[in-house]
């Protein structure tokens, strides 16, 4: 039996008491503040005496992520109750719908580029995170953004709404790329628990044809130009996990018809029956092989092949294609 002491979570409710105790001062007749003031003061005993994180029914631990999205919880999902259940139920529902919300619409046309993406979660919420955002003001461009955060549920998908909202903050600042990547880095970095990450690409591609990218940890990026395919790696540690951090940048020019192809490793760690990897190379030469078609052909000709590999073996991630094509 594991029990979690995360001093992230510590904090979080210590708040939470300072902040309901201000509010009981102002209204000290409201019970409902009382009652939630009593289940803070509880989950701090809790943790003060090491058993903070162990469902009461079971004395097994409580899902991680769940915790993160709500430390108040006492019970793991085997002992939810079934009105608890369906709340939990429909809250994911609506996690869902908003993350569909957040999503960029497709196929998208800007500065000259033509984008389209998949966005498969592997659950009801994903931890993947996708986003296209033009710009005029600044440096213009069409910027482009594909991570992955850390965990999954509902905690991995709260953490990928937060990146979206500060991405699509930073964007309206104007920063260069690289200062973007480390200010998002130190954000992150400073409202988030021990242990959440995020691997990241974050790209701008101008009407001119030319790209600037850095990669946080993440998979590479495949540049389909010349008839060759060209892998851009990794540039800086992932965003989250260290508050100082440099985040250099790749620079090209791509031609009429060149693309860019961005995936997270539910792709490359695809698995077959026998537990084989398909991988990266594997990929690259997917793509380099299929470098001519459409954004839209070329995303559902991987989904093709990625699914004939598996042959149904059971998904193990969210998996999210992002291509981009200069079309003039």
């Amino acid at each position: 039996m594991a029990t979690i002491t995360d001093p992230f979570l510590q904090s979080q409710l210590e708040e939470r008491k300072r902040r309901l105790e201000d509010a009981l001062a102002a209204k000290p007749e409201n019970a409902s503040l009382s009652q939630l003031l009593q289940e803070v003061d509880s989950a701090l005993h809790r943790m003060e005496n090491g058993v903070y994180g162990v469902c009461e029914e079971c004395h097994d631990s409580i899902e991680k992520d769940r915790l993160l999205a709500d430390p108040l919880v006492r019970l793991c999902l085997d002992h939810l109750t079934a009105l608890q259940r369906r709340r939990l139920e429909e809250d994911l529902e609506l996690a869902a719908r908003v993350q569909q919300r957040l999503l960029p619409p497709r196929p998208l046309r800007s500065h000259g580029w033509r984008a389209h993406y998949h966005y498969e979660p592997l659950g009801v919420v994903s931890g993947d995170y996708c986003d296209l955002i033009a710009s005029d003001g600044g440096p213009e461009g069409l910027l482009f953004l594909l991570g992955d955060v850390s965990g999954k549920g509902v905690a991995a998908s709260l953490l990928m709404t937060h990146l979206h909202a500060m991405f699509r903050s930073l964007a309206s600042v104007g920063l260069p790329l690289g200062e973007m990547m480390g200010r998002a880095n130190r954000l992150l970095c400073e409202s988030t628990a021990a242990g959440q990450f995020a691997t990241l690409v974050c790209g701008r591609a101008t009407r001119s044809g030319e790209i600037e990218i850095s990669s946080a940890g993440h998979c590479p990026v495949l540049v389909l130009r010349d008839g060759e395919v060209a892998r851009y790696e990794s540039t800086g540690m992932p965003l989250g996990m260290f508050c100082d951090g440099d985040y250099p940048t790749h620079r090209a020019k791509l031609e009429l018809g060149d693309s860019l192809f961005l995936f997270t490793d539910g792709a490359s760690e695809v698995r077959d029956t026998l537990g084989g990897e398909y991988g990266v190379d594997r990929l690259a030469k997917l793509v380099g092989c299929q470098r001519t078609l459409a954004p839209e052909a070329l995303t559902a000709a991987c989904l093709k092949e990625l699914r004939d590999f598996s042959l149904g073996a059971p998904k193990a991630d969210d998996l999210t294609l992002l291509v981009l094509r200069r079309e003039d």
